[in-house]
């Protein structure tokens, strides 16, 4: 870390890149680790009933299997820092693209209902190592003042594969006749849907080749006329590179190769700042976000709306996702993380409680009330819209930021973790607190999102237009 007595003399916080453009592609290739997670959370969203009809399972089981590749996601979250410390953050992304492929595959073609569970973890251990070192990786390169937007890169990358996993999703139930367990090219629907996430793993494999490794792993494996070309390639020729050499070295040997036990003091186990950063991460997950790509299409159904309905509302939820996504990639350089993060959590409040109160309503031949049912539509855009321009960015850009340098990568791996797992227990637990009772479960989501109001205003500082080397 850099301390009060060595400023930042090398011009990094206001380093404006010559090739802005080149920038911004280095960023959305690491960022396809989160297109990754976005097109494997909503593409099973499109296989759920065929699962539950083809296997006879009840929702209980259906849930362990949908939200068993979040296990594999806390695991591989949990293990990315220490992967990318030794090998380096492009290797870790390529080793990710590999296993992602070949959960692609293994899903498309499972011969039982326990090995389509085991590519799903193979999968999402893929996809929890892409979700720390993408932010991680777009932290380290960017440069302080374009940070906040392209580590926003995640998110958007995140919003446009649910997106881009829905209308394919869409398009082939719609070969297939309407029908999730059609054939298409001698498979079932549902296969096909899972076997085509081998385009964009491969995709992702492709593009790792294509960008630099992160400044700071080179300089920590000796490389630092290479680390100097790529801080000329993404900070400009006006920064002084030798300084801004020196500012990481400095900060690197104030510091010592993150454990996890470098994340240990405090009263609670975790120092406090670990503890912030695993608070953003429960919280955005708590507020039940997940259910509205993982299950949407089974909950528009419960209430009432045919299957191919279902499938265009999940579809424009995605499109909302996406329009929110860009406001914060907007807004969150300009007016701040925690701003947005607050605005976003008062606007959750009200789409998820009055999707509450639609949904409080009993079914008149199998549907919501007319009204209610409007309501429980429009809400949930509401709570896409405000979860989207807030919550959805602002943790991404946080976890990358928020650490001091001697203990980022280990916190990063922790707090990824604990998202993975409060994901799995949201997505494990939704079929059956809906059997139970959806509106109850809706009150619960939303008693989360006002909880994160006051987590927000006493614990989270703001880390906007800081360097890393200023965290602490």
């Amino acid at each position: 870390m850099t301390s009060s007595a060595q400023p930042l003399k090398s011009g990094a916080r206001e380093a404006h890149p010559e090739h802005l453009g080149h920038v911004i592609f280095i960023a959305a290739a690491a960022a396809m680790g989160g297109f990754l997670f976005g097109y494997d959370s909503a593409v099973i969203n499109g296989a759920v009933e065929a699962i539950r009809h083809r296997y006879d399972i009840g929702s209980a089981a259906l849930a362990q299997v949908i939200a068993v590749a979040l296990i594999g996601c806390a695991i591989g979250a949990a293990t990315a820092g220490r992967i990318a410390d030794r090998i380096g953050r492009i290797r870790c992304m390529q080793i990710s693209a590999v296993l992602f492929t070949v959960s692609a595959v293994g899903s498309a073609l499972p011969f039982a209902l326990y090995d389509l569970a085991f590519w799903r973890v193979v999968g999402g251990f893929a996809i929890g190592m892409a979700s720390v070192i993408g932010p991680a990786y777009i932290a380290e390169v960017a440069p302080a003042a374009y940070r906040g937007r392209l580590g926003s890169f995640q998110q958007a990358a995140i919003v446009i594969g649910i997106a881009i996993s829905q209308l394919v999703n869409w398009g082939i139930l719609n070969a297939a006749g309407g029908d999730q367990r059609g054939e298409i090219m001698g498979l079932e629907a549902w296969q096909v849907m899972l076997g085509v996430m081998v385009i964009p793993a491969v995709l992702y494999g492709l593009l790792s080749f294509a960008i630099p490794e992160s400044p700071r792993f080179l300089i920590s494996a000796g490389k630092d006329e290479r680390a100097r070309e790529v801080l000329r390639e993404v900070e400009g020729d006006n920064v002084d590179l030798d300084a801004r050499v020196a500012e990481i070295e400095h900060a690197m040997k104030s510091e010592h190769k993150s454990v996890f036990k470098d994340l240990l003091g405090g009263t609670f186990f975790f120092k406090p700042i670990v503890w912030i950063g695993i608070g953003l991460s429960v919280f955005q997950q708590f507020v039940g976000i997940n259910v509205a790509f993982y299950y949407s299409s089974t909950l528009w159904q419960s209430v009432g709306v045919d299957p191919s309905e279902s499938f265009f509302y999940s579809f424009t939820t995605s499109i909302i996702n996406i329009v929110g996504t860009v406001i914060a990639m907007i807004f969150v350089d300009r007016i701040g993380r925690k701003p947005l993060a607050l605005i976003g959590s008062v606007g959750m409040v009200i789409g998820l409680g009055l999707e509450a109160w639609a949904f409080s309503f009993d079914l008149v031949d199998g549907k919501l009330p007319a009204t209610q049912g409007w309501v429980a539509l429009i809400a949930a855009h509401v709570f896409v819209l405000f979860f989207a321009l807030s919550w959805g960015v602002v943790v991404w850009v946080f976890l990358g930021e928020m650490f001091p340098n001697k203990i980022r990568a280990a916190a990063l791996g922790v707090a990824a973790s604990a998202q993975w797992i409060a994901n799995w227990a949201i997505t494990a637990s939704f079929p059956s607190l809906a059997d139970w009772n959806l509106s109850l479960t809706y009150v619960i989501y939303t008693v989360f999102a006002a909880l994160s109001i006051p987590f927000v205003l006493k614990f989270v500082t703001e880390t906007k237009g800081k360097t890393l080397e200023e965290m602490g």
